[in-house]
């Protein structure tokens, strides 16, 4: 499998990932687990069943590691850090440092040590690491042909249970010219080697945003569409607009209520025609459209093995993850609407329990969180306010400002806030959004807190290293606290202590 660019980093990543030649192992007698894709989800389940005991086949057509390692998570943070690196030198001046003119971002350097980062993670997702832990690895096109057996490279493989892990690709929008235009993905913008001098990015969730910071900072000229009236329109308004500022500070042209009628190429320019916001047409010299994720259900023959599913939503599951064929689970992308790498995992162990041993996990108990990397970052668990008013759970919201947080005033990083939602006269958190710097490294404090029942009451009883960022939640749980004190409480305790006196 030839990666483009072919250099010695992806070379060295198809042969961790989909190495040739391969020779798929001969199969004898049925498998406990049968698990088709091997990203994140796929992985998880294969390793944590042959960990078990299980006898184990893992199918993979493409390369290993999936999404996160090869097209997501692990390069656009990788890029992300660069950009960042950019962004910190420009403002070098504000913090007391003088930068000597001239400086330039390296763009193919950049991209580089994209790839150098990645290849270093491929062992740990690699066909032989998987193939050393005792699972049957078959590289090729999976597809079932009856309940209970799947068929790869002309051999069929018999199966007591099954996991549909297969993930999900770029959706792609329904515009004229799109595809003529040769417009990129987050599966193929990271082939890149040249900047674009002048990017479109089509769509406001948060590939878009990541993407667009990044590109800007590293010197494009970018033009973000976004169809609603503004983007990461699932967040938190009061944090998107943060967001959305910091990326007009980069430069990042901003036309919401935008959608794309068309494209057109004009020599090595693409046209973008525009419906709304003043409707002006945009040239530019590449597209890269992030408009979400379609499940990756086509091909594999799922209608044989009796599983629904749905080209947009994906494969059909229950709260324990089983499809409409009970031998057959699925796991990740494929099914569910959030699509993160953690809750790949999280997901892949309900799988195992409940497939091989009769467990009962169940995905709505799940307390899931997300992070947009954006700088500062979105992160979020649990309940928004409207989601809250409309299960009927009345709450209370602690408001604390980031410009409240002495580590944050020190690093000058004071744009942004913690919200904390409880449940009204109690301490159960139902859901938080904060916004900073640092953002997905803090929220996983209240994550753990509401996964073990700890209220935030309790978190005041803490001790937090001073000064730190995280020192945000402590503060929330302080102004909680403080609502214990009321005036018949207040009077009580000055009588005791007067009479202590």
């Amino acid at each position: 499998m030839t990666l483009r660019p072919d250099d010695v980093h992806n070379r060295a990543l198809a042969q961790h990932l989909h190495p040739e030649p391969w020779e798929n192992p001969k199969p004898s007698g049925r498998y406990n687990m049968v698990v088709v894709g091997a990203g994140t989800a796929g992985l998880v389940t294969a390793a944590g069943s042959a960990g078990l005991g299980a006898k184990v086949a893992l199918i993979e057509r493409g390369l290993m590691g999936g999404d996160c390692l090869n097209y997501g998570c692990v390069p656009s943070k990788a890029l992300l850090r660069s950009a960042h690196a950019v962004a910190e030198i420009r403002s070098a001046v504000d913090r007391g440092i003088r930068v000597p003119e001239g400086v330039e971002v390296d763009f193919p350097a950049v991209m580089e040590r994209l790839r150098r980062l990645r290849v270093r993670l491929a062992p740990t997702d690699s066909a032989q690491r998987f193939r050393s832990l005792g699972v049957d690895v078959y590289l090729g096109e999976a597809r079932f042909t009856s309940r209970n057996t799947v068929e790869v490279n002309g051999q069929k493989l018999e199966f007591a249970k099954a996991c549909v892990a297969t993930g999900a690709r770029a959706a792609e929008p329904s515009v004229p010219g799109l595809r003529e235009s040769g417009a990129l993905t987050n599966e193929t913008v990271f082939t890149l080697t040249e900047l674009p001098r002048r990017l479109a990015v089509i769509g406001g969730g948060p590939i878009g945003v990541e993407l667009s910071q990044a590109f800007a900072r590293l010197g494009s000229q970018v033009t973000l569409l976004e169809a609603s009236d503004h983007i990461l329109s699932r967040e938190d308004p009061d944090a998107a607009a943060i967001v959305q500022a910091a990326l007009v500070r980069d430069g990042v042209a901003i036309r919401t209520g935008s959608k794309v009628r068309a494209v057109r190429l004009e020599g090595a320019e693409r046209l973008l025609e525009i419906e709304g916001a003043g409707g002006e047409p945009i040239r530019v010299d590449q597209i890269l459209v992030g408009v979400g994720r379609a499940p990756n259900v086509e091909g594999m023959g799922l209608e044989a093995a009796g599983v629904a599913f749905d080209p947009r939503s994906g494969v059909q599951v229950n709260d324990r993850l089983q499809t409409t064929n009970p031998h057959i689970y699925a796991a990740g992308d494929v099914c569910f609407p959030f699509k993160f790498t953690h809750l790949a995992d999280a997901m892949a162990r309900i799988v195992i329990g409940n497939a091989l041993f009769f467990g009962r996990g169940k995905t709505s108990a799940l307390t899931i969180p997300w992070c947009t990397y954006t700088d500062p970052e979105i992160a979020h668990v649990g309940l928004y306010p409207e989601e809250a008013e409309k299960r009927g759970i009345a709450i209370n919201t602690f408001h604390i400002e980031m410009r409240e947080v002495d580590r944050a005033v020190l690093e000058e990083d004071t744009e942004g806030f913690l919200k904390v939602h409880v449940r009204k006269g109690k301490d159960q958190i139902v859901g938080a959004t904060l916004v900073s710097r640092h953002a997905g490294e803090t929220i996983s404090q209240l994550t753990q807190a509401m996964t073990a029942g700890v209220g935030l009451g309790s978190i005041a009883k803490t001790i937090h290293a001073y000064p730190t960022q995280s020192e945000v939640v402590k503060k929330a749980a302080d102004a909680y606290n403080r609502t214990r004190l009321t005036p018949t409480v207040k009077r009580l305790m000055e009588t005791i202590l007067r009479w202590r006196r």
